[in-house]
């Protein structure tokens, strides 16, 4: 996020290794005859306009590069384990002292003090030990019932939306005060942030909120429908569309029907209405309803897989996929010419997302990233030679 803002973001690896996920496939990036690489495509989902740098850090040299690059730096961010910089003297406190405008953002799984404080976290230990799994999936009494991840690394996604956001106003601050600070941004505290009304519930009732498949616990109806040829999305989120939906259905005895005269009676008479609805759901395609309910203003529409979706009318039309060419020689060295990634929904009209570069390659800016820091070649090659890089 912030280097598609413009940030020059810097990613620091372990020289011939990198990022763990460079190597989280299948899927791999595919060359120009449609084979495998050894390049996982999940590295590419996050790491968009990022130059590559290798250094290691348990060489007291590459402690040294590292210490150089963040007194020049804004913003450091780092996903050690509590405390695994202090030993390099790469923690807050050390580099405070050589740069007090740095900001510092710290991600974890809980955070820096606590009793897990030392505990590894992982988006899918995060989503059982949050509820997050509780409520997501269909009830134990249907086919299929039980516990379920949510189908993407939720947590993992809404902490670096959440990071993002602190060192926006942590930046801000340092407009008034001239001085960084330290952010401590946990998985588990995103996790139970992002529970959002499911939390709410239960602070103010006590009562445990429950798996329920594609329901709402608070709206109906607000879920899938069977249709004559697939299945359909319903979102009535109040009595005027609940009204409508209901004269389109040619049922709209349903509308003044005291059982479902508000949302509140519906979620409370939800299975009979719902039964009412299959029935008539299930006479039309989902293409049908469609047409039917849009121009009403009655939300509703088709359930997609991914390449569905990305083959979507509004989702082409907004532009939502970006392929960037890597540079010649890159793509010589790796087999893949271009990679795709998927748009900035970030839409400001004076200050647009940029694109820099597709996600890098391992190391692919050390030379020059060094040689900003004021390294000559003789330098950078000394450096290489003791394994520093």
């Amino acid at each position: 996020m912030l280097a598609d803002l413009g940030a020059d973001v810097v990613k620091v690896e372990r020289p011939g290794v990198g990022d763990d996920t460079r190597h989280w496939g299948p899927p791999f990036l595919k060359d120009a005859q449609g084979r495998d690489t050894d390049q996982a495509s999940y590295f590419t989902a996050c790491n968009r306009n990022k130059r590559s740098i290798t250094i290691d850090m348990a060489q007291a040299e590459g402690q040294k590069l590292i210490r150089q690059m963040a007194v020049q730096s804004d913003i450091l961010v780092e996903n050690f384990k509590v405390g695994g910089l202090q030993q390099y003297g790469l923690d807050y406190a050390s580099l405070k002292v050589l740069n007090p405008r740095l900001i510092y953002c710290s991600v974890t799984g809980f955070g820096q003090d606590g009793p897990y404080a030392e505990r590894a976290g992982y988006d899918l230990m995060i989503q059982a030990m949050t509820g997050m799994m509780s409520i997501t999936g269909r009830s134990d009494d249907v086919p299929g019932g039980g516990p379920q991840r949510v189908g993407v690394a939720l947590t993992d996604i809404f902490a670096g939306v959440y990071a993002c956001s602190a060192i926006l106003a942590a930046l801000e601050v340092r407009h008034r005060t001239g001085l960084g600070q330290h952010i401590d941004m946990a998985l588990l505290d995103v996790g139970m942030a992002i529970l959002g009304n499911q939390a709410a519930g239960f602070l103010n009732t006590s009562k445990v909120p429950q798996r329920q498949g594609n329901s709402h616990p608070s709206l109906a109806p607000y879920q899938d429908f069977e249709t004559m040829d697939g299945a359909m999305l319903l979102a009535i989120g109040n009595d005027g569309q609940f009204t409508r939906f209901c004269e389109v259905a040619a049922h709209p005895e349903w509308g003044a029907d005291p059982r479902f005269a508000s949302n509140t009676l519906r979620v409370k008479h939800r299975e009979l209405l719902v039964a009412l609805m299959q029935a008539v759901t299930s006479t039309r395609s989902t293409a049908q309803w469609i047409a039917l309910l849009e121009d009403k203003a009655v939300p509703c529409g088709p359930i997609n897989d991914i390449g569905q979706a990305f083959n979507d009318a509004q989702v082409k039309a907004r532009g939502l996929v970006v392929n960037q060419p890597r540079s010649p020689a890159v793509a010589a060295k790796t087999a893949v010419a271009s990679i795709a990634t998927v748009a900035s929904p970030l839409r400001l009209t004076a200050t647009p997302p940029v694109l820099h570069r597709p996600p890098p390659a391992l190391g692919e800016h050390t030379d020059e990233i060094l040689a900003e820091l004021g390294l000559d070649d003789a330098a950078i090659s000394a450096l290489r030679l003791s394994g520093v890089l």
